[in-house]
């Protein structure tokens, strides 16, 4: 039996369960894949693995420029009733610190792709922020822009918002700690990645509150969240080949017309998206990854 068929998880997001254990709350990163804000029907194998791995990576190279919520990954420490369930939580949960979740996903974009790329085409700007004339696809931006959208529900779509908004949502304060550490975040790992050949084009944070503090929380840097490009072949102008989740998201692309249910995906896609996943970590930890 699962742990999700023994005890019913708190909530479920498009990835992780949660379970609230008061004071802490048990994160279980599963296999599944989202994209265009739908849960896909199809599992990627290794991925939770992963994304547990790379954000605890991540939560201890940045720990100097942010805190964070985690309170450990040791199956020892699993409360008694979740300890049966060991072998299977192994690799892909997190003990955190319960937060109060900050209502922005803040996004930082490093380079023109995505839908950044597409309202510069139409507009000359990305998220309303005028950028210069010229640029290709891929484009390195002068200085990484820092574009907070909402959180959706799940089949609901994220809606960009501006700096000013997220003033009045959060406080002054506030919005500009989100702002200062989102860029500082996304300068400190992208010039750690980018020892290890590899681009971050843009990544996708979330923080919350433990105790007055602001802490990076949920996931951080990983495929799911981010857009790793290798160094090598590196070239503006065309879209580029990718460590992450944009292997599913062009094949959607070109098989699906966003209406109804997403189709359930090839064996090849399937199999090819886990090893991109699998090598994202390799290339970004330096370390070779083993299933636990």
């Amino acid at each position: 039996m699962r742990l999700s068929d023994a005890i019913a998880p708190t909530s479920r997001g498009k990835v992780r369960d949660l379970y609230d254990l008061g004071e802490l709350l048990l994160f279980v990163a599963s296999d599944r894949i989202s994209a265009f804000d739908y849960i896909l029907p199809d599992e990627i194998p290794g991925k939770g693995e992963v994304l547990t791995r790379l954000s605890l990576f991540w939560f201890d190279a940045l720990s100097d420029v942010v805190p964070n919520h985690l309170v450990s990954t040791e199956t020892t420490d699993l409360p008694r009733p979740f300890a049966p369930f060991a072998s299977e939580l192994a690799g892909r949960f997190m003990l955190v610190r319960k937060a109060r979740m900050l209502p922005v996903e803040c996004i930082v974009r490093g380079y023109l792709t995505g839908s950044g790329l597409a309202e510069y085409r139409r507009s000359g700007t990305v998220c309303g922020m005028p950028l210069p004339k010229g640029l290709l696809e891929s484009s390195r931006l002068e200085s990484p822009l820092y574009t907070p959208s909402t959180k959706a529900e799940i089949g609901a779509h994220d809606e960009n918002i501006s700096f000013e908004q997220t003033v009045e949502m959060l406080g002054a304060e506030d919005a500009s700690t989100l702002a200062r550490l989102s860029l500082a975040v996304y300068q400190r790992a992208s010039d750690l990645a980018a020892q290890r050949g590899i681009i971050i084009a843009d990544t996708k944070l979330e923080f919350g509150v433990v105790d007055g503090r602001i802490v990076l929380a949920d996931e951080a840097l990983t495929p799911d969240s981010s857009r790793f490009w290798p160094f090598e072949g590196y070239r503006p102008g065309a879209s580029q080949p990718s460590f992450d989740k944009q292997f599913v998201r062009d094949w959607l692309d070109a098989n699906w017309d966003r209406t109804g249910a997403p189709p359930q995906l090839p064996r090849e896609v399937i199999e090819a998206t886990s090893e991109k996943y699998v090598q994202a970590y390799e290339l970004i930890t330096g370390k070779a990854f083993s299933p636990l």
